[in-house]
Formats: C-alpha cells, structure tokens, sequence
C-alpha cells in the first residue's frame, strides 16, 4: 500500500564537517543541486544559518528512502564538507484541521 505523504515533508540540517573549508566550486554545485530540486518541484525552503555554521533543507519525498537518497546527493554530503540530520515533519495546517486536532 502506497504511503499519503501529502502532509509529510522531510529537512535535512547541515553541519560543517570539522577541518572542511566550503570553497566557491562545492557552493556552486550545492546551489546547482537545490535549483534542480526546486525544477522538479521537490525544494520547499532551504538557507544557511546565521547563528549557526551550517544550514537546512525542507523538501518533499515519496518516502523516508526516497528522502535519505536526496540528501545523500547533495555535493555538500557526498562531498564530506558536511554531516546531516535528516528529519521527517509531519503538516500541522488548516488542510488537515491540524492533524485532526483543530
């Protein structure tokens, strides 16, 4: 049975690997990765911190499989600059009356 995933979102939180250095050419390639995400229309939001040295990615995936291969082709995790959380978010919102609480 397929899953609903129609409230389900995934983020991933970036960390700075340690003794990693970000150069213009692994920024470009991240940058050039997430444009594709947002093509196919997958990207939700995405932005370094800036109290913190890393960054968040929220996204959409068919499953948490589909989600761990999406930040794992990210040349900032393939690459090793940084490490990563990934996280699955389930929609609290006016659609879903809240998750069936509102």
């Amino acid at each position: 049975m397929e899953q609903d995933n129609t409230f389900t979102r995934y983020v991933y939180l970036l960390t700075m690997n340690p003794g990693k250095q970000l150069d213009e050419q692994i920024i470009r390639a991240h940058v050039r990765y997430l444009k594709d995400l947002e093509e196919i229309g997958k990207l939700v939001l995405c932005g370094p911190f800036s109290d913190y040295n890393g960054g968040m990615v929220i996204f959409r995936a068919n499953s948490y499989d589909d989600a761990l291969e999406v930040v794992r082709s990210d040349p900032f995790v393939k690459e090793n600059y940084e490490s990563f959380e990934l996280r699955t978010l389930e929609l609290s919102c006016k659609e879903n009356n809240h998750m069936g609480m509102g």
